[in-house]
């Protein structure tokens, strides 16, 4: 039990296979795993028509924090799936991020630095609080069968479908799946069930996270900034980060070492101290500490909050790999986040980066089940998809190996870093104390059509769009809420000819700079951020996939190209 949130409990239903054994039960799409990955799955393929069975374990949302950080990304198909204000309203936001090294600041960076963004570069918010307005989402879409209290015991494969075997209180059941979605998570029993694996290392080092809820505020300054610590008097030879949460509750990760005890460390009696030290040094940050303290003794040097000044909510030790699938399609089985790819929790780069899978997942199965794509546009999702989880695990690994020296020419090679950062910019694009997370750019993916005209800027094809403020209907607000679930064609200032031609080949979104200049512009680019981010000029055209990323783009589109272009994003060429 935590004291900041009450675990909700969801109803078991008797599932109506069991009052029919006989029968085939055939459902078009099952997703295993009602986790962040599994509910946005399913959630987007509802809100795209289409009927989900989705199955999970448990009868509740997870269990401690767990994901913390949710990149602006992430936040934005939050958007799209109906729960992007309510993270966002229980969240912290925060851009700023701070590393030192010892005593000194030496490195800090900003993950939003230019203006007109609706949604911050991170917002932190515990991962049940996500998770929980996920399934209320989902509870609120007829289309998705949730249901809770079925563990999926068997898996068996064919060319065509997928057969599962359900374990229930009331017994078992089986249910044939044209497609499944497995996001069962890092363990993944179904991944299991299928002989399959995970290629990729485990780091031999362990951590401590402590969620504690603050009873008098931590901070007067800083307060919705990720802070970093390399060597810190008050844990000295490791390394420490401090985030804070929702409900006045702070995460810290201790660096323990390979050769930690994980139940020992998990006590009280080993963690407060701990939290003692830290708190203590935070508060006065210019505090000396001898190097060889340990954090009993700096606990009692400078001793900070007492112990009653806070409470543990949350205790865990973890060791974390870098890790992926080879492939995250097999046949008519899908694999998403945890259960495809593991990176170190150093960077935000889980979560996001699964969410991220199912955004694009689900336009992609849809249009195949819809008969309007050949099974070849899933191999993209393998395509795309797999390349993110390799930039992940390249930039997770590069972040573990700064932050846990292998040999002690690495440790003085680090160190050394971190010196020459206090005062040279040139060592501050060395320090690595995680590489936070953003999308990834698909610029080499085969739905793309390749450009034919000179843009500036970053909003090649493959990108996911840059948000921006717009005006419509007199009414603020912003881009990215126009787009999504189809292909659109985004048009600045088209002709009018030209655009009564394209009306049979695509839906378009007119954008315009003033409502008297451009009277029939559903958009108006308020703050000109639009034109800004996307280098338009009059006639220039953005064809958008269902999942917001750029598919083509044109000075002067066509019908003809237009045409094409879709054709080559839906894997039809």
């Amino acid at each position: 039990m935590l004291s900041t949130y009450t675990y909700p409990r969801y109803t078991y239903r008797r599932p109506p296979e069991l009052d029919a054994p006989r029968a085939v039960h055939r459902h078009p799409v099952v997703v295993v795993g009602a986790g962040p990955v599994g509910l946005a799955t399913a959630i987007d393929l509802a809100q795209q028509g289409q009927r989900v069975l989705l199955l999970d374990d448990d009868d509740t949302v997870s269990i401690g924090s767990r994901g913390l950080c949710w990149a602006k990304r992430t936040l934005e198909i939050l958007d799209r799936l109906g729960c992007g204000d309510a993270v966002v309203a229980k969240g912290v936001q925060w851009n700023v991020g701070r590393t030192f090294h010892r005593e000194q600041e030496v490195f800090n960076f900003n993950l939003l630095p230019e203006p007109d963004h609706r949604r911050p570069g991170m917002v932190n918010l515990q991962q049940y609080y996500v998770e929980q307005f996920l399934v209320e989402r989902a509870m609120a879409l007829p289309l998705i069968d949730l249901r809770w209290k079925s563990r999926v015991t068997q898996v068996q494969r064919s060319d065509t479908s997928a057969m599962l075997t359900v374990q229930t209180t009331d017994g078992d059941y089986s249910v044939q799946a044209d497609w499944l979605v497995v996001a069962d998570g890092a363990r993944s029993p179904v991944r299991r069930m299928l002989g399959l694996d995970m290629e990729g290392q485990v780091f031999k080092d362990r951590f401590l996270i402590a969620d504690v809820v603050m009873k008098e505020p931590l901070f007067a300054e800083g307060a919705a900034e990720r802070w970093f610590w390399f060597d810190p008097p008050f844990h000295p030879g490791q390394s420490v980060l401090l985030h804070r949460e929702a409900d006045n509750v702070w995460r810290i990760d201790f660096q323990l070492g390979w050769d930690a005890d994980p139940e020992l460390e998990k006590q009280p009696e080993k963690v407060i101290p701990r939290i003692q030290a830290m708190l203590g040094h935070a508060r006065r940050p210019q505090a000396s500490a001898s190097a060889s303290a340990s954090a009993s003794d700096l606990a009692h040097e400078n001793p900070g909050p007492a112990a009653d000044a806070f409470e543990l909510e949350w205790v865990s030790v973890y060791t974390f790999q870098c890790r992926r699938m080879k492939q995250l399609r097999h046949g008519r089985v899908l694999f998403a986040g945890d259960a495809a790819h593991q990176v170190s929790p150093f960077g935000a780069r889980g979560a996001n980066s699964g969410i991220q899978d199912a955004d694009n997942l689900a336009w992609k199965l849809k249009a195949v089940i819809d008969g309007l794509a050949p099974q070849a546009l899933l191999d993209s999702y393998d395509a795309e998809r797999g390349a993110a989880a390799d930039e992940n695990l390249m930039n997770s690994t590069r972040s573990t190996d700064f932050l846990t020296p292998k040999s002690q020419v690495s440790r003085d090679f680090r160190n050394a870093v971190l010196t020459l950062a206090r005062e040279h910019s040139f060592a501050r694009a060395l320090v690595n104390s995680g590489r936070l997370s953003v999308p990834t750019h698909a610029v080499d993916s085969a739905l793309n059509t390749a450009d034919e005209d000179r843009f500036a800027g970053t909003q090649h094809p493959g990108s996911p769009l840059a948000d921006a403020p717009v005006v419509q209907g007199g009414r603020a607000g912003w881009l990215l809420q126009h787009l999504g679930q189809r292909f659109q064609l985004l048009w600045y200032r088209p002709g009018v000819e030209e655009r009564a031609a394209m009306n049979d080949v695509v839906p378009t979104l007119v954008v315009g700079d003033t409502a008297a200049e451009h009277e029939d512009a559903a958009l108006i680019d308020s703050h000109g951020r639009v034109r800004e981010r996307l280098d338009l000029q009059p006639g220039t055209a953005y064809l958008l996939r269902p999942d917001q990323h750029v598919a083509a783009r044109w000075r002067s589109p066509t019908p003809a190209k237009v045409r094409a272009a879709i054709h080559r994003a839906l894997a039809r060429h």
